[in-house]
């Protein structure tokens, strides 16, 4: 966290101890920091349990930011593009192998990653482009995979982090039962029992849209690379072998005659 967040932060911690007992802290700042009733009436900044809230404040930021980049980095327009589906049947269809091969180097997305890779393999037949098509787009979707996995990470751990919270403000809640001889005043209990609960607040507001973020666009992954995969298989079917005139036997011809 920066030194002008801790300024801020001990602005408004300060403001709190300053304000009377009876006011209390404001009901926003039970959200951003964790206090303390003092004996005396006064109250004090809890540091252990606003550094919880603190920590989930920023994976909060954080989660925001990579729902974001998760939503805008796996659209299926750019795993998939119809255009680029369409141009490959095309160019295909109409024997315009050299010019698919050159042209799904550098475009087509996900789709024209595949497509590509199966026609570098076309010398070896049609079995061997269909494994490397196969390995293609399994990489790719283990790739995006892995890129939104910090999601779940964040899902995971953001509750326990909270638990931890809710762990520690009830210690704190039952400490001061205890100091107080059984005969605890409830605005004493209530820095505690605020703790457990902002903390399980924030723990819950960060899994509930970073796991939701998490499933809806790996189910995405998934569906582009499942679609992708029939598209390409439909596309490969025409170098399915069958003679000397297949495409196959074409690519090879042509890779003979730029060896040599």
């Amino acid at each position: 966290m920066t030194s002008t967040s801790f300024r801020s932060a001990s602005a408004i911690a300060a403001g709190c101890i300053a304000a009377p007992a009876s006011a209390g802290p404001s009901f926003a700042t039970a959200f951003f920091i964790s206090l303390d009733q003092l004996p005396d009436g006064g109250v004090r900044v809890d540091w252990i349990g606003s550094s919880m809230i603190w920590v989930l404040i920023a994976m909060s930021i954080a989660s925001v930011a990579l729902i974001w980049i998760a939503f805008t980095a796996n659209r299926v327009a750019d795993m998939l593009p119809p255009s680029a589906v369409e141009m490959m049947r095309k160019m295909v269809s109409s024997g315009q192998f050299a010019e698919s091969l050159e042209w799904s180097r550098t475009k087509g997305g996900d789709f024209g990653r595949v497509i590509h890779a199966a026609l570098l393999a076309a010398p070896a037949g049609h079995d061997a482009m269909m494994q490397a098509a196969e390995s293609m787009t399994d990489e790719l979707v283990v790739r995006r995979l892995r890129k939104i996995e910090v999601l779940n990470v964040f899902g995971q751990v953001a509750p326990m982090i909270g638990l931890f919270g809710t762990v520690y403000g009830m210690i704190v809640a039952f400490f001061t039962i205890a100091q107080m001889g059984g005969t605890a005043d409830p605005v004493a209990l209530a820095g505690g029992i605020g703790t457990a609960l902002v903390t399980t607040f924030w723990g819950l507001l960060i899994a509930i849209p970073a796991l939701s973020t998490f499933a809806v666009v790996r189910n995405r992954i998934d569906a582009a690379g499942s679609e992708g995969a029939r598209e390409v298989e439909q596309i490969l079917m025409r170098f399915r072998p069958g003679g000397s005139g297949s495409p196959v036997a074409a690519m090879q011809a042509g890779n003979k005659g730029a060896e040599a």
